[in-house]
This record gives structure tokens, C-alpha cells and sequence, in this order.
């Protein structure tokens, strides 16, 4: 349910933000993701706790910061290839904090970060006739060093806000949640004002804020859940397969091409989440 949440959010959101400024999606969608934990928090088992509260709040930071790079790399770059290896490096990196942790996924998932290198190196390639990332409506979306830079840190970003999630344990119900989606609201408002970008989106890309915003919720709420129930390497891997939603719908809805090399790449990444997971069970 995460997975499939997190890639349609991703689509969405990606959409959003190909119309108005990536920051002025978010501080929309945050907030009102906020007031729905908010609103559903009495209802569910569950007390704050000191724990639930620190990592709540670092959670909510780094996907405030996550979000924002990943939505501008969505803006700017191909969706079908930002998504995918963005989920490289939120499915290894916490394999890797796992391991440290004691847990030993095996010799499965050190092939899988191998694969996982290599994907990088053919995703990151351009098509050398400039059509990769062409989207309907004439528009070229090329994954330039900009954008690169972007996927690399939201995909950082995302993993560190994937292992404080684990890290929050039973007993906080949804109010560890609605901690996370505060901070982050605080994160993506002092961003937006600093970049005078704090202006409401109207329109078509308000209502797919609001989507975004219910999505987010049942992402990391399912999320948190999962966590409390699994080992970090293998519930982050899982969680990271939502590039499958976000790639589907970029190719069906906006006709977004990629080429050989890419779509190798994108593949293997694909396989290397793949592999991690397995690894992780």
C-alpha cells in the first residue's frame, strides 16, 4: 500500500509541478496532510512518546527537504527516470544503516548495490538524439546535472527520513505522523518564503495538491505500520518498488520515451530494489 501510494503521490505531485513552482505544491500538500493525521490520531491506538517526537520531527525535516528536490527534479527532468533512481538510493542506503544496525541481509543484497551502480551510470546517460524524457505536448525533459543533483539528494534525503521512521517504534499510533508532516510543513514554508515562492497554487495544480496531501498520508502511515513489523532493510526496499506506479502512469498518461541505454538502466534498477528485498526476507 505504501509503494503503490508513494508512486501515484510521485506522479501527481510530478504533474503538479511541471504547471507552478514545486514549493508552492508542497506547502499546500503538507499542511492539509497534517490536518488529516490530525483529525484521524484519536482514533487509532496510541500515545506521543520522547522517542516518537524526535524522530517524528527528523523525519518530517528530511522528506520536507526530500520532497521538495524531488519535485523540482520532476519539473524539470523525466519522470520515468528520476523516479527509478531515486528508489535506488532509498532502498540501498538503508540496507546499508541495516547492516549496522545487525541486521544481515546476505550476499543477495550486496549484488543488488551492484546493480544498483551500474543502473546509476545507464539512467544518468542521455539519449544521443535528445529524445529521451520527450513529453506530449513538444516539451523535452533531459536528465541534465541539475536534475541529477536533485535525484541524489531527494533520494538521500528520503532514505534518512525512511530509517527515523523506523526508528519510531510502537506506541505512538499516528501522532509520531503528525509530528513528521509539522515539521515538514514548518521546512517547506521557511524554504518557500526565503525563495519567495509562498504563493497558493490555484486551479487544477491546488486540487492535485490536496490529492498529494491524502496520498502522503496513507504512504507513510501504512509506512510506519510496516516498520513496527519488519527489518529496516527489507520494509525500505519494499516501500522504494513505488517507482513501478510512477513510471507506469508517466509512460500511459504523459507519453514519456526514454532510450535503450535508460530503459536498460531503469530495468536493472528496478532489479536491484528487487534483489535488496529478497536479500532483506
Amino acid at each position: 500500500m505504501a509503494a503503490v501510494a508513494y508512486g501515484v503521490s510521485d506522479f501527481v505531485g510530478g504533474v503538479a509541478s511541471r504547471r507552478v513552482a514545486a514549493l508552492r505544491v508542497v506547502i499546500v500538500s503538507y499542511p492539509l496532510s497534517l490536518v488529516i493525521v490530525l483529525i484521524a490520531a484519536p482514533f487509532v491506538s496510541g500515545t506521543l512518546t520522547l522517542n516518537g517526537l524526535i524522530w517524528g520531527a527528523i523525519a518530517g525535516v528530511t522528506s520536507g527537504l526530500a520532497v521538495w528536490w524531488f519535485y523540482l527534479a520532476l519539473a524539470t527532468g523525466p519522470m520515468s527516470v528520476v523516479s527509478p533512481l531515486t528508489a535506488v538510493l532509498v532502498a540501498g542506503i538503508p540496507v546499508l544503516v541495516g547492516f549496522a544496525f545487525g541486521e544481515r541481509p546476505g550476499l543477495i543484497a550486496y549484488l543488488g548495490i551492484a546493480v544498483a551502480l551500474v543502473a546509476v551510470v545507464l539512467v544518468s546517460r542521455e539519449s544521443p538524439d535528445d529524445t529521451a524524457g520527450e513529453v506530449a505536448g513538444g516539451i523535452t525533459l533531459r536528465f541534465t546535472r541539475q536534475v541529477a543533483l536533485l535525484t541524489v539528494g531527494s533520494g538521500g534525503a528520503f532514505a534518512l527520513s525512511f530509517i527515523a521512521l523506523h526508528q519510531i517504534g510502537e506506541g505512538s499510533g499516528l501522532w509520531a505522523l503528525a509530528v513528521s508532516r509539522g515539521a515538514a510543513t514548518v521546512v517547506v514554508w521557511l524554504v518557500a518564503l526565503a525563495a519567495g515562492h509562498f504563493v497558493l497554487p490555484r486551479g487544477e495544480p491546488l486540487k492535485l495538491a490536496v490529492y498529494v496531501s491524502v496520498l502522503d498520508v496513507v504512504a507513510n502511515g501504512t509506512m510506519i505500520y510496516a516498520f513496527q513489523g519488519g527489518m529496516l532493510s527489507l520494509v525500505s526496499v519494499i516501500g522504494s518498488l513505488y517507482p513501478a506506479a510512477t513510471v507506469l502512469l508517466a509512460m500511459v498518461m504523459l507519453g514519456e520515451r526514454v532510450s535503450r541505454v535508460q530503459q536498460a538502466g531503469m530495468l536493472l534498477a528496478l532489479a536491484a530494489v528487487g534483489m535488496i528485498a529478497v536479500a532483506g526476507a
